[in-house]
């Protein structure tokens, strides 16, 4: 396989660890924990891991010795830089603890657990991907792993490969999933442990014990290295409007750090949407705005970024695609409708408010709410073109304004969607860092004996041989939400704070940015240097721990 230059250098960098990790390592347990709410319910369903104690790791002075253990690993759900590190320190990991034991890669995410579908990952594979992006070591997938026949199939080829502990890389369901898993098999005694590592670009996988998902610092560093180029074209041109939908379904956490990386003119953020109960309208009216004011001084010319999730957030559509939910998970022949009766089919079916509010919108967007749900009975957001809604919506009130004389100027709108271009990308070093130790932690959590346990690393914000190794207990991070019109055990989904340090600093300085062009043009990861241009991690994580 022919190798860049840069692909050649990063396969020789050494993932820095905390001190905790190098040597001999002892678990030490902290105080009992219990769900972040529905305490009665979770419990009642994981009665074999919930309420266990948080873990920390430290230096221990004891040598001791280690069976051989087959360890299996699994990549689920969208891509995130740094998976291979997680991969490679899980590697390093359980070879440190004894060099005969073994990892064995499932093919295509959970899936390949279920069709049985594997391969040994020896040294010459993991040393092939060190320090790269993607997933295609061994490829990723989106089977949800829910149903006892899918667990007793798993269950077949783990105890066939001898596996007796397995490792899940994934986002806030893939975890809820791998907590589901770690109770059935405790509760039958199968002898496999179940760990989790947090994964998930969109940021929204984070509490006390997880002070960020991984993949989120190289991804935002890719996506304001781009929205930088453009705001700089767009400073040079002086005649575009670019509007910028970035990824973050279910929270603004991307649109936030590019926003504090780059300096937009506008930054909409969907939970404060949502906290002022905002309406379409006022968001086109707000955005309208920022652009009448920045021509009245000459400035034809501007950057939004928006977060693809953010109808979901506007209160009247978050309440219409609910019932959308609920109408679609229930009226199955609804798919047997010809496509030009969909729109009325769907009116006729909801309640008075929610009809009116689905009548009103453009066709297209209309059809793109009506579209499958995705595995977990979620719209399918990013399939919504709002960057194209809003900007189309801005064009026609400047319009209006410009007949009322209350606005002089050119509006000309451009479009960007930025998901799969950071999806993917090299590691930063402090993600290629990060990752490599929760691979690592992951292995002392398995040689400690733990199941249903999230392998954590904290204290990221300084130097990488003072961060805090530990596990924390899945269930601990649980609460009951309808999915699919059911209520099921997840993962709490952790929204921008509109209280928190990241989201006030971003508001103190959002006025000046509107109206004055105060880019900021951060330009590409670097990856070798000096500390203070190569390790640094994110803003939001920076502002939140300092």
């Amino acid at each position: 396989m022919t190798k860049s230059a840069l692909q050649i250098a990063r396969a020789l960098y050494q993932p820095k660890l905390p001190t905790s990790l190098k040597g001999n390592t002892k678990a030490v347990e902290g105080e009992k924990t219990q769900s972040v709410a529905n305490q009665d319910e979770i419990k009642a369903l994981f009665p074999n891991t919930y309420g266990m104690p948080v873990i920390r790791f430290e230096e221990s002075n004891e040598n001791v010795e280690f069976p051989a253990i087959n360890v299996g690993v699994i990549l689920s759900g969208g891509q995130a830089p740094g998976g291979h590190n997680v991969i490679s320190g899980l590697f390093d990991g359980i070879k440190k603890l004894n060099p005969a034991s073994k990892l064995y890669g499932f093919i295509l995410g959970p899936g390949g657990l279920v069709d049985h579908n594997y391969k040994e990952l020896t040294s010459e594979i993991i040393d092939e991907y060190r320090n790269t992006g993607g997933f295609d070591i061994i490829g990723s997938g989106r089977t949800k792993l829910e149903k006892k026949e899918q667990f007793d199939k798993g269950l077949e080829i783990l105890k066939e490969l001898n596996i007796k502990a397995l490792v899940i890389i994934g986002g806030d369901d893939s975890n809820t999933n791998a907590c589901v898993l770690a109770e059935y098999y405790a509760s039958i005694n199968a002898g496999v442990q179940v760990i989790g590592c947090p994964k998930t670009i969109d940021g929204d996988l984070k509490n006390a014990m997880i002070e960020t998902s991984f993949g989120f610092d190289t991804a935002c560093k890719v996506y304001s290295e781009v929205i930088g180029n453009i705001q700089r074209d767009c400073n040079s041109a002086r005649k575009y409007w670019h509007f910028i939908k970035l990824m973050g379904r279910s929270a603004s956490h991307i649109a936030l750090e590019c926003a504090l990386q780059v300096q937009p003119n506008v930054c909409i953020i969907s939970e404060e949407v949502e906290k002022k109960n905002m309406s379409l309208d006022d968001i086109v009216t707000y955005i309208a705005e920022i652009v009448a004011k920045r021509a009245a001084n000459g400035d034809n010319f501007g950057t939004v970024l928006i977060p693809e999730g953010l109808v979901e957030f506007i209160p009247a559509m978050k309440r219409l695609i609910a019932e959308l939910n609920d109408f679609l998970a229930e009226n199955k022949e609804f798919a047997l409708i010809k496509k030009s009766h969909k729109r009325e089919y769907i009116i006729s079916k909801l309640s008075k408010e929610n009809a009116a509010i689905y009548e009103s919108l453009p066709e297209v967007v209309a059809r793109q709410l009506a579209l499958d749900r995705d595995p977990h009975g979620n719209v399918q957001v990013s399939l919504i073109e709002t960057e194209k809604l809003l900007s189309e919506m801005v064009g026609k009130k400047l319009a209006e304004w410009k007949e009322q004389g209350k606005y002089v100027g050119k509006f000309s709108a451009l479009h960007h969607f930025f998901g799969y271009e950071g999806r993917c990308a090299t590691p930063s070093n402090f993600d290629a860092d990060y990752c490599y130790s929760l691979g690592y932690t992951a292995a002392q959590l398995i040689a400690n004996g733990k199941t249903g346990y999230m392998s954590s690393v904290r204290n990221t914000t300084a130097p990488a041989d003072q961060w805090i190794a530990g596990g924390v207990p899945i269930t601990m991070m649980m609460n009951m939400e309808k999915r699919s019109g059911e209520m099921k055990p997840v993962i709490q989904k952790a929204l921008v704070d509109l209280n928190g340090k990241p989201f006030k600093t971003f508001a103190e300085n959002r006025e000046n940015w509107a109206l004055n062009t105060e880019y900021v043009y951060p330009g590409p990861i670097q990856y070798f240097g000096p500390t203070e241009v190569c390790d640094q991690p994110t803003k939001t994580l920076f502002l939140e721990q300092h």
